[in-house]
């Protein structure tokens, strides 16, 4: 990873509490410069800003580390386009491409969706690239957590 890029994750609609905390073990370690939390995805804080041990838990304190923000994904698009990021989500589609394909830029935003539904077409259609990991067995698919922590590693070549 060059040390010049800034890389940040988005996480939009995932519901599970231990995946959400996995993710933001995962962006500490890959190097993730921010997290933004948009649609029903659980924050570290709960309403009343007490810490939430469930996500801790799987996070492990990378919480405390990586910082974060609660947004908007339209508003959040918008602005990430306006200022050059390069939009990656990480999804199967029929306009995906290898995820070990992907050329990064200096701003690059990894976008990662619901467990069971994915990132919605609509959603879709507003990301630069669409990085698919390919799948051998009979699943057709990976836990999002899982899926992340690949696709970080290899796109960031870590």
């Amino acid at each position: 990873m060059k040390n010049k890029q800034e890389n940040i994750l988005i996480i939009h609609d995932v519901r599970s509490v231990q995946n959400v905390g996995a993710m933001f073990r995962t962006a500490d370690v890959a190097g993730i410069n921010k997290i933004y939390l948009t649609g029903y995805t659980p924050a570290p804080l709960d309403r009343f800003g007490r810490k939430r041990g469930d996500l801790a838990k799987s996070a492990l304190g990378a919480e405390e580390f990586v910082p974060w923000e609660q947004r908007s994904l339209p508003a959040l698009m918008r602005s990430l386009r306006r200022e050059k990021y390069l939009i990656i989500a990480i999804e199967q589609d029929k306009k995906s491409v290898d995820y070990k394909k992907v050329k990064l830029k200096d701003k690059n935003a990894f976008l990662v969706g619901a467990e069971v539904t994915g990132i919605p077409k609509n959603i879709l259609k507003r990301c630069n690239t669409i990085a698919e990991i390919p799948m051998r067995g009979k699943k057709e698919s990976l836990n999002v957590s899982v899926a992340l922590g690949i696709a970080l590693f290899r796109i960031l070549e870590i």
